[in-house]
């Protein structure tokens, strides 16, 4: 792993809360991160985007205390280094979010198990060792996980077997952790349905999405997702405001799943 945001990882004393998030350069991995510094909190943004990882550091430094981590997260040894830095650097940790996740899309006849095996490792795997070597820093502090499934948990287009089979088994894994890690640390899910992130990729990617009237209308909200959607959801479920809140799944899709549709 490469080294990074060494001056912002100074061990140094604070009573604000500290916020490990997976996939935070780019997307609602982003935003959670910005919405974290904006309510007060210390971040470390864990990304194997190192373009992007560093990108997202130097803009969000303006908010509060922010470190990026180039980090695989389906090599437990860098997840390990990870953790260790967060907790040495920040000096303790009381927030996980899995958000990091990749995909690929192409008919199952197709599908490599090279590529199968990498979303299920980033997606899935990589949440897991994330909560695991987290557990004892978040335990101490009583602290919260949030994972970031999505509505493919629960229904599919064609081509999706490997993604959609990530996020499924990252909402099981949701309540395994709550009665596993709980009462110290509470564990929900977030599962996302069509967010437009366009705006909120690297520089180099960044756009304004093209969005038509029949793409909001098919939404019971009227609209398409936003990344700053989902964060303030994440925000309340590791406040403690949520301390009743454990073993949930959030559906955060503007009542798509909800609509039956004939054709």
């Amino acid at each position: 792993m490469a080294n990074s945001g060494e001056q912002a990882m100074q061990p140094k004393e604070s009573n604000r809360k500290v916020a490990l998030v997976t996939g935070g350069a780019q997307g609602i991995g982003k935003a959670i991160a910005q919405r974290f510094l904006r309510d007060g909190m210390r971040v470390a943004i864990l990304d194997a985007d190192e373009e992007a990882g560093r990108e997202t550091e130097t803009g969000l430094r303006a908010l509060g205390e922010v470190s990026f981590l180039p980090t695989d997260i389906a090599n437990e040894d860098q997840v390990v280094e990870a953790v260790e830095r967060t907790v040495s650097g920040f000096g303790g940790l009381d927030v996980l979010v899995n958000n990091a996740g990749i995909s690929h899309n192409k008919p199952v006849t197709e599908l490599t198990l090279a590529e199968w095996n990498r979303v299920i490792g980033i997606n899935l795997t990589g949440a897991f060792l994330c909560a695991k070597h987290a557990a004892a820093a978040l335990r101490a502090r009583r602290g919260a996980i949030v994972n970031i499934a999505s509505t493919r948990a629960l229904m599919s287009e064609a081509n999706t077997e490997a993604y959609s089979a990530s996020k499924g088994g990252l909402v099981a894994l949701t309540h395994a952790l709550a009665v596993s890690l709980g009462p110290e640390v509470r564990v929900n899910c977030v599962s996302p349905g069509w967010i437009d992130v366009s705006a909120w990729k690297k520089s180099r990617l960044a756009k304004q999405a093209v969005l038509n009237e029949a793409d909001h209308e098919q939404h019971p909200a009227g609209r398409v997702g936003q990344p700053e959607d989902i964060a303030s959801l994440v925000a309340w479920l590791v406040s403690d405001e949520a301390g009743f809140v454990t073993g949930a799944n959030y559906v955060v899709d503007g009542g798509m799943t909800r609509k039956m549709i004939y054709i």
